[in-house]
Protein backbone atom coordinates (compact mmCIF):
# COMPACT_ATOMS: atom_id res chain seq x y z
CA UNK A 1 0.00 0.00 0.00
CA UNK A 2 1.47 3.47 -0.78
CA UNK A 3 1.18 6.79 0.65
CA UNK A 4 0.74 9.31 -1.28
CA UNK A 5 2.63 12.36 -1.31
CA UNK A 6 0.10 15.10 -0.65
CA UNK A 7 1.70 18.37 -0.99
CA UNK A 8 1.17 20.63 2.57
CA UNK A 9 0.13 24.15 2.86
CA UNK A 10 2.85 24.88 5.65
CA UNK A 11 1.60 28.77 6.16
CA UNK A 12 -1.98 26.76 7.20
CA UNK A 13 -0.69 23.30 8.42
CA UNK A 14 2.51 21.94 9.89
CA UNK A 15 4.65 19.04 8.56
CA UNK A 16 4.75 15.45 9.51
CA UNK A 17 6.16 15.16 12.98
CA UNK A 18 9.62 14.50 12.86
CA UNK A 19 9.23 11.05 14.44
CA UNK A 20 6.89 9.79 11.34
CA UNK A 21 9.45 7.54 9.54
CA UNK A 22 9.99 6.57 5.70
CA UNK A 23 11.51 3.41 5.57
CA UNK A 24 12.59 3.68 9.15
CA UNK A 25 14.52 6.62 8.86
CA UNK A 26 13.08 9.25 11.45
CA UNK A 27 13.03 13.47 10.27
CA UNK A 28 12.49 11.84 6.33
CA UNK A 29 8.66 12.56 6.08
CA UNK A 30 9.49 16.02 8.00
CA UNK A 31 11.64 16.92 5.00
CA UNK A 32 9.48 15.82 2.15
CA UNK A 33 6.81 17.78 3.46
CA UNK A 34 8.82 21.23 3.55
CA UNK A 35 10.56 20.44 0.23
CA UNK A 36 7.46 20.16 -1.76
CA UNK A 37 5.54 23.02 0.21
CA UNK A 38 9.23 25.42 -0.92
CA UNK A 39 8.71 23.97 -4.08
CA UNK A 40 5.40 25.30 -4.45
CA UNK A 41 5.76 28.52 -2.36
CA UNK A 42 3.72 27.08 0.70
CA UNK A 43 6.84 26.53 2.78
CA UNK A 44 5.49 29.18 5.81
CA UNK A 45 8.15 30.12 8.56
CA UNK A 46 9.33 26.45 7.84
CA UNK A 47 12.84 25.76 5.82
CA UNK A 48 13.98 23.17 4.04
CA UNK A 49 17.56 22.04 3.85
CA UNK A 50 17.61 23.11 7.83
CA UNK A 51 20.12 21.77 10.08
CA UNK A 52 17.31 18.84 10.82
CA UNK A 53 17.19 17.93 7.76
CA UNK A 54 20.95 18.01 7.31
CA UNK A 55 21.40 15.63 9.91
CA UNK A 56 18.84 13.06 7.88
CA UNK A 57 21.61 14.00 4.41
CA UNK A 58 24.86 13.63 6.59
CA UNK A 59 23.87 10.36 7.97
CA UNK A 60 22.88 9.10 4.05
CA UNK A 61 25.44 10.90 2.57
CA UNK A 62 23.38 12.89 0.48
CA UNK A 63 23.25 16.46 -0.70
CA UNK A 64 19.54 18.38 0.17
CA UNK A 65 19.80 18.70 -3.93
CA UNK A 66 19.91 14.79 -4.26
CA UNK A 67 16.74 14.46 -1.65
CA UNK A 68 14.93 17.09 -3.35
CA UNK A 69 15.13 15.56 -6.88
CA UNK A 70 13.80 12.29 -5.37
CA UNK A 71 10.83 14.03 -3.67
CA UNK A 72 10.05 15.89 -6.87
CA UNK A 73 10.40 12.48 -8.98
CA UNK A 74 8.25 10.76 -6.20
CA UNK A 75 4.14 10.54 -5.99
CA UNK A 76 4.09 8.81 -2.75
CA UNK A 77 6.30 7.97 0.76
CA UNK A 78 7.30 4.61 -0.36
CA UNK A 79 8.95 6.31 -3.47
CA UNK A 80 11.36 8.32 -1.15
CA UNK A 81 12.21 5.72 1.63
CA UNK A 82 13.02 2.96 -1.63
CA UNK A 83 15.34 6.00 -3.13
CA UNK A 84 16.92 6.67 0.32
CA UNK A 85 17.88 3.59 0.70
CA UNK A 86 19.55 2.74 -2.63
CA UNK A 87 21.52 6.06 -2.42
CA UNK A 88 24.16 7.58 -0.41
CA UNK A 89 26.21 5.97 2.55
CA UNK A 90 24.62 2.13 2.66
CA UNK A 91 22.96 1.41 6.04
CA UNK A 92 21.57 -1.77 7.65
CA UNK A 93 18.47 -1.57 8.99
CA UNK A 94 19.89 -1.93 12.36
CA UNK A 95 21.82 1.79 11.79
CA UNK A 96 18.88 3.27 10.80
CA UNK A 97 16.91 2.36 13.78
CA UNK A 98 19.91 3.18 15.61
CA UNK A 99 20.11 6.34 13.97
CA UNK A 100 16.68 7.41 13.98
CA UNK A 101 16.14 6.13 17.77
CA UNK A 102 18.47 8.27 18.58
CA UNK A 103 17.50 11.44 17.04
CA UNK A 104 14.10 11.06 18.31
CA UNK A 105 16.00 10.74 21.87
CA UNK A 106 18.00 14.06 21.23
CA UNK A 107 18.23 17.21 23.04
CA UNK A 108 19.41 20.53 22.28
CA UNK A 109 20.23 20.62 26.10
CA UNK A 110 23.54 19.12 25.10
CA UNK A 111 24.43 21.62 22.42
CA UNK A 112 26.25 24.48 24.33
CA UNK A 113 25.23 27.18 21.63
CA UNK A 114 21.59 25.83 21.42
CA UNK A 115 21.04 25.42 24.85
CA UNK A 116 19.64 28.76 25.81
CA UNK A 117 17.52 28.96 22.93
CA UNK A 118 15.89 25.37 23.66
CA UNK A 119 15.36 26.52 27.24
CA UNK A 120 14.05 29.91 26.82
CA UNK A 121 11.52 28.09 23.91
CA UNK A 122 10.66 25.06 26.02
CA UNK A 123 9.44 27.20 28.45
CA UNK A 124 7.39 29.48 26.47
CA UNK A 125 5.71 26.35 25.31
CA UNK A 126 5.57 24.86 28.89
CA UNK A 127 8.13 22.02 28.55
CA UNK A 128 10.55 21.05 30.62
CA UNK A 129 13.53 21.83 28.49
CA UNK A 130 15.78 18.60 30.93
CA UNK A 131 13.18 16.38 29.97
CA UNK A 132 11.78 16.83 26.75
CA UNK A 133 13.76 16.32 23.26
CA UNK A 134 14.36 17.78 20.30
CA UNK A 135 11.51 16.26 18.78
CA UNK A 136 8.69 17.05 21.13
CA UNK A 137 9.76 20.71 21.41
CA UNK A 138 9.20 20.68 17.23
CA UNK A 139 5.88 18.65 17.91
CA UNK A 140 4.87 21.22 20.57
CA UNK A 141 5.91 24.35 18.65
CA UNK A 142 3.91 22.88 15.47
CA UNK A 143 0.94 22.67 17.45
CA UNK A 144 1.19 26.31 19.06
CA UNK A 145 1.71 27.97 16.08
CA UNK A 146 -1.56 26.59 14.43
CA UNK A 147 -3.20 26.70 17.70
CA UNK A 148 -3.05 30.43 17.57
CA UNK A 149 -4.45 30.91 14.16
Amino acid sequence: MSTPIVTRDLTKEAPHSPRERIAGFAIASRAVDKCRAQRGGKVGRYRYDCPLDKMLFNFKGITSEQFKTAVQASTDYEQVGAWLQANGTTKTPFEIKTWSDEMEAASLMKNPEKRSYFIQSCSQLGLNPQMNSTFDWLEADDRETFRRR
